[in-house]
């Protein structure tokens, strides 16, 4: 089973969060699938931005807040979707610590305002709600957690993404039931070429090592699920397809490493300095913010029901990302450097 390009050909897809990382690499790659894509997003962030670097043509654009509900409703009506991949998010530990209400109505609000708006709509419809590997109750205990593990979330972010799994599982039971195929997915820590967002290990890294600079790191023994970016959102396609066909599949999927590498923070800082040629990273004498030190996701499921699993290793990840970075930094052009990327795992599948 794979990449069915048949399927994404002339389909109708809403994308919410193209203009971030994520959704960026995702909007290129529908749109080299023959996709009519329709973004909804905030305007792109900051210099660079990947976004506005690909320049990726759209079939039409919403620049809006999710918490705009009739912004939000129009923008569904325009797009007259088959296909809704949701990834618009405050994505980001930090900033939940600083705008922990701005986060809890942007992840929850935002998305019930989508669901309300799918709610309305009266097309067949399948949607994918992606979450964060975050959402799950970590006692820190270091297992990988299948999606069968109860929902938590201590800092505002996770606990804002595990509300709206239960937002998503409740719209589905008491609502959308047979018109709109919907489901979550929850992707563990994505690495990959172009990503700038602020407080994030390969960015900060990247910026430091453009100043000559040493970064500093919050916590450089905790562990993460790595995974190069197009790993989830094959990921992603595969199970939206799955959705739209009405297969009984799960009402949530992990997608992460299959092999529960466990490599730390600090490990990964040391090789992307090295291959920077940066100065070596420092810690933080004090993190200023609580961060789990250990995560992992158990990723079987979407193997079972998808026949998805991951084309990147972790090492083969962080070249594939490295490669990305020193090419732009070079003066490559980033569209031909992306497209070359996803057409090489295109040739995987």
């Amino acid at each position: 089973m794979g990449l069915n390009r048949d399927f994404w050909r002339g389909r109708r897809v809403l994308l919410t969060g193209h203009t971030g990382f994520k959704g960026a690499w995702l909007a290129r790659w529908l749109h080299r699938l023959g996709a009519e894509v329709h973004g909804f997003a905030l305007p792109p962030e900051g210099e660079p931005n990947l976004s506005r670097l690909l320049a990726t043509p759209l079939a039409g654009e919403t620049l809006a807040d999710l918490r705009d509900a009739p912004a939000v409703e129009r923008a569904l009506r325009v797009a007259a979707p088959d296909v809704v991949l949701h990834l618009a998010a405050q994505a980001l530990v930090p900033a939940s610590y600083r705008d922990p209400l701005g986060t809890w109505t942007s992840n929850v609000i935002g998305t019930i305002n989508l669901l309300e708006a799918m709610r309305r709509y009266d097309r067949p419809l399948a949607a994918l709600i992606v979450t964060t590997d975050k959402v799950y109750a970590n006692d820190e205990r270091g297992l990988a957690f299948p999606e069968t593990a109860p929902l938590g979330g201590d800092d505002p972010y996770s606990a804002s993404k595990a509300a709206t799994e239960i937002a998503v599982h409740s719209w589905r039971k008491s609502f959308l039931g047979q018109r709109v195929a919907l489901a979550t997915a929850r992707a563990g820590n994505v690495i990959g070429g172009g990503d700038w967002s602020a407080e994030r290990l390969i960015p900060d890294i990247v910026r430091a090592a453009q100043r000559g600079e040493a970064v500093l790191l919050r916590r450089p023994e905790a562990t993460r699920p790595w995974q190069h970016v197009l790993d989830p959102l094959y990921g992603y396609l595969l199970y939206a397809e799955a959705l739209f066909v009405r297969r009984e599949l799960p009402g949530g999927l992990n997608f992460g490493p299959l092999e529960d590498e466990k490599i730390s923070v600090g490990t990964i800082a040391t090789q992307l300095t090295q291959a920077f040629d940066a100065p070596a990273w420092r810690t933080e004498p004090q993190p200023a913010i609580a961060e789990k030190g250990q995560l992992g996701l158990d990723a079987r499921l979407a193997v079972q029901s998808l026949g998805w699993r991951p084309h990147f290793s972790t090492a083969a990840a962080l070249a594939e990302t490295v490669n990305w970075y020193k090419d732009w930094l070079a003066g490559e052009n980033p569209a031909a450097m992306t497209d070359r990327q996803i057409a090489a795992f295109e040739d995987r599948l």
